[in-house]
This record gives C-alpha cells, sequence and structure tokens, in this order.
C-alpha cells in the first residue's frame, strides 16, 4: 500500500509535446520533448506501438515531472508520460479540456 504521504509526493503535472522521434537504440521507444509550464524537459516513452509522432505532437499529457532522471538504452529520461493499458491497448492520459501546460493534476 502506498500512503497519501507517499503521494503526495509526486509531482504529476500536465505537459504539451512539442516534438517526438524514435528512440536511436530501442524499437518501442519514443524521446518526446514536453513543455511544462515554460520548462523543456526530453522524456524516454514506450508508447510508440499506441501513437504515430503526428497524433502526438501538441497533446496535452499527464506526466510524473519530479521523477529522477533515468538512462534508458543510453537516452536520459527525465519524467514520465502516464499512461493506461489494458491487454494491447494503451492510452496515455491527457485532460479532456484545454488547460495550461504546468498545470498541476491533484
Amino acid at each position: 500500500m502506498v500512503s497519501f504521504e507517499d503521494f503526495k509526493k509526486l509531482s504529476i503535472k500536465i505537459a504539451r509535446i512539442k516534438e517526438v522521434k524514435d528512440h536511436p537504440n530501442a524499437d518501442k521507444l519514443y524521446v518526446v520533448k514536453v513543455d511544462i509550464g515554460g520548462e523543456e524537459k526530453e522524456l524516454v516513452a514506450g508508447i510508440k506501438k499506441a501513437y504515430k509522432p503526428e497524433e502526438l505532437i501538441g497533446k496535452l499529457v499527464a506526466v510524473v515531472d519530479n521523477m529522477a532522471p533515468a538512462t534508458i538504452r543510453g537516452v536520459e529520461s527525465n519524467g514520465m508520460i502516464l499512461a493506461a493499458q489494458d491487454g494491447e491497448n494503451m492510452a496515455v492520459i491527457s485532460p479532456d479540456k484545454d488547460i495550461s501546460s504546468g498545470a498541476t493534476v491533484k
């Protein structure tokens, strides 16, 4: 079980996807540049099976903003795009209304 205090340590924010590139060393990963309220970050995301790059550009998504950097197949990832998966189906978590990038998910 995760306590409420532990959950509050997560900083989940809305980000706008600015750029999507194929990961140079992995077939199922993208390298994604996002804008989180005026701050740009580069993330590695395992969403390539579910989305083409053009479907993601400009999309608002929920991102864990305060994760420790992790090197994934040679590329540093500075956060995580949240997604849901049901078998083969995958969907990024996205607000249903337009909201500013950098907005806090509560």
